[in-house]
């Protein structure tokens, strides 16, 4: 069986749509469709069912789904294991949400390499949903992520929690803070949610950025009021650069883990679980 029948297969099972299918995986449409009807024919079965109403798995394709993410993911785990691990006896690859390691990546890699010598690291920052769909689709061993996004084949554990904390270039407290010059950190829906609730007047601001760094330059650069992480907020203070508002509600983001539901009980799992959990937990 070929891979990108799988792919294709399996990305029609996300979309819905073969229109929606071929843009993703930048196919023509009629590829998209012969590549269905061949895997259909080596599993002799019809997968999906297209009517006005749209495109939808039959009850075999549904069955099929869960194989098939295990198949192509055991495919690209094979594939790394024979590729660019040098003399190591594995390589790893990890995901880690861009706020959780800022400008201390090189400890998180440190951390990994002291925990598991024999092993080699990609390491990689990102977004909650894409390192998601990395893990299941098998790009990923592991992830360290804000956001989970529920799947059957995905195994989630909450390791903690990230503070944040507000600091301003000229509000000591919260009735000092200018709206128009708060800049809002979108980073994560729990985050977000939290501040709407918390501080409603200040949840429409003219500014607004998804990740740590970029909010923490665009302070430092034009001025104004924003939450950052703890230790980001504080360096920036011993700069001398912001001063901590202090009436303002430290803010709190959980942290998971993700990994492949089926490997949640292996040694290399609790390994690299029981190492984010230290570095989580120590802050």
């Amino acid at each position: 069986m070929q891979i990108e029948l799988l792919e294709t297969f399996l990305t029609l099972c996300e979309t819905r749509s073969f229109r929606k299918t071929a843009e993703r995986l930048r196919l023509a449409q009629p590829t998209v469709t012969a590549r269905l009807r061949s895997l259909e024919r080596q599993l002799c079965v019809q997968l999906f069912m297209r009517s006005r109403a749209g495109t939808e798995p039959t009850t075999e394709g549904l069955k099929f789904e869960s194989h098939a993410r295990v198949l192509l993911a055991e495919w690209h785990r094979g594939v790394r294991a024979v590729r660019g691990s040098g003399n190591r006896a594995l390589m790893l690859r990890i995901g880690l949400q861009h706020d959780l390691v800022g400008s201390g990546l090189g400890d998180w890699i440190a951390a990994f390499r002291a925990a598991l010598p024999d092993c080699g690291f990609y390491i990689e920052t990102d977004y909650s949903p894409q390192m998601c769909a990395d893990v299941l689709s098998g790009f990923k061993d592991f992830a360290v992520l804000f956001t989970p996004r529920p799947h059957p084949d995905l195994h989630f554990v909450t390791l903690g929690a990230l503070r944040y904390r507000m600091v301003s270039s000229h509000a000591r407290r919260l009735e000092e803070v200018d709206p128009e010059r708060y800049i809002h950190g979108n980073y994560a829906p729990a985050i977000t949610s939290e501040h709407e609730r918390l501080l409603p007047a200040l949840s429409a601001p003219p500014l607004v950025a998804g990740q740590n760094a970029t909010v923490a330059e665009m302070l430092t650069a034009i001025g104004g009021s924003a939450y950052l992480t703890e230790a980001t907020a504080a360096a920036l203070v011993a700069a001398g650069q912001v001063q901590e508002v202090a009436d303002a509600p430290p803010l709190s983001q959980p942290v998971h883990a993700a990994m492949a539901l089926r490997l949640r009980t292996s040694r290399m799992q609790s390994q690299l679980l029981r190492l984010v959990r230290q570095r989580i937990g120590g802050g």
